[in-house]
């Protein structure tokens, strides 16, 4: 009796992520919309930006850091670059160039939010992350806030956000 517990609490555990998962999915499905079709109400509804300006800082606080030349130039720029990269990189047409990347096309298909949730990761603290494969590592991440699952952090490579002209 008690491992038909265990087992039952274990199957309820596995229902609450894959329906977190795909709560998520849903979002990110809409996210992926309003990348393909410009959208940048809808776009900026799932993108927390000022997550993603916190970290976009660290990481030019980390590449400045290394040189000294430039730490009093970043302290002094620094946050008008977070703010510059924010309203130039943190749009719908920057992100379909990253998914330009990775083969998706304006003409490819989105996948569905079923198909979506099975690259979903959940992670320890309650956020979600989507892969390029089932089990590959993290590449944006979403943080759930007011109902509403958000990108609040890009684990990819940053040089890969880049203006097309």
């Amino acid at each position: 009796m008690r491992k038909l517990l265990i087992a039952l609490a274990a199957l309820a555990l596995a229902a609450c992520a894959s329906v977190e998962k795909l709560g998520a999915a849903n979002d990110i499905h809409k996210l992926l919309v309003s990348i393909r079709d410009n959208d940048g109400q809808t776009f900026d509804a799932h993108v927390d930006h000022e997550a993603l300006k916190k970290e976009l800082s660290a990481q030019l606080d980390k590449k400045i850091g290394k040189n000294e030349k430039l730490k009093g130039l970043a302290a002094l720029l620094g946050p008008q670059v977070v703010d510059f990269a924010d309203t130039a990189l943190v749009q719908p047409k920057t992100f379909r160039v990253v998914a330009e990347q990775y083969g998706y096309k304006s003409d490819t298909k989105i996948p569905n939010p079923l198909v979506i949730a099975q690259v979903l990761k959940t992670l320890p603290d309650g956020r979600v992350c989507a892969t390029r494969k089932k089990d590959g590592p993290c590449m944006l991440v979403f943080t759930k806030e007011q109902g509403v699952w958000k990108l609040s952090s890009f684990e990819g490579d940053f040089s890969m956000l880049r203006i097309k002209l």
